[in-house]
């Protein structure tokens, strides 16, 4: 927080300590305040805003999990889901049977999808 009042204390120090000359306006911090403001709001659409989209897409994947279904778990585990009680989910696996939290579940399986 202290690098941003820096920031715009520079901002403001700039533009009050340049005198204009002749035939100038003076312009005020608030050029200043509105470029920054404007880099927020790009940083927030470039960043921010498809993190929160990914992050509710693999809560509807995750919610609507369903027995059967061939997923991808954290970690690059792949197997069928088995049964699902609250949170956990039992997925079998070639080798055997495995119960992973609801939320370990990252995807379902691209083979099975193309298949379908």
């Amino acid at each position: 927080m202290n690098i941003i009042q820096t920031v715009i204390n520079q901002g403001f120090a700039q533009a009050q300590g340049a005198a204009p000359g002749a035939g100038e306006q003076p312009s005020g911090g608030w050029t200043i305040l509105a470029m920054y403001a404007l880099l927020f709001v790009g940083m927030y659409f470039l960043l921010f805003a498809p993190q929160r989209k990914r992050q509710k897409e693999l809560e509807k994947l995750q919610s609507d999990l369903a027995v059967g279904d061939k997923v991808l778990a954290a970690g690059g585990i792949y197997g069928r889901v088995v049964s699902i009680k609250d949170d956990r989910v039992t997925i079998e696996l070639d080798s055997g049977r495995m119960t992973v939290h609801k939320s370990a579940i990252m995807g379902k399986d691209v083979d099975a999808v193309v298949q379908a």
